[in-house]
């Protein structure tokens, strides 16, 4: 059996409209939780040591990191403070 990358593996789904499609939907999630994972890691710190900051569970940071959850504004607010930043949410 031949291993594909996962760049190849991909490459053929998106020639399917419906994986295509919820791809594209939920490509601004993804990017967001990516964009968490990387600060965190910027950061040195690990899952248990975010958790820890942010007041809950490694395994409620990893559902985060992996967008198994939809995080309240709140949490996102406590997720941003820890990084000294600012929550911006809008609409454009």
């Amino acid at each position: 059996m031949k291993t594909q990358s996962w760049n190849d593996v991909k490459k053929e789904l998106l020639k399917d409209p419906e994986f295509k499609k919820y791809h594209d939907e939920h490509r601004a999630e993804r990017e967001f939780f990516y964009k968490i994972v990387e600060m965190r890691v910027k950061k040195k710190i690990s899952q248990k040591q975010f958790a820890q900051l942010l007041k809950t569970t490694q395994p409620a940071v990893s559902r985060l990191e992996n967008g198994k959850i939809s995080p309240t504004i709140r949490f996102l607010s406590r997720v941003a403070a820890v990084f000294g930043k600012k929550l911006v949410v809008s609409f454009e």
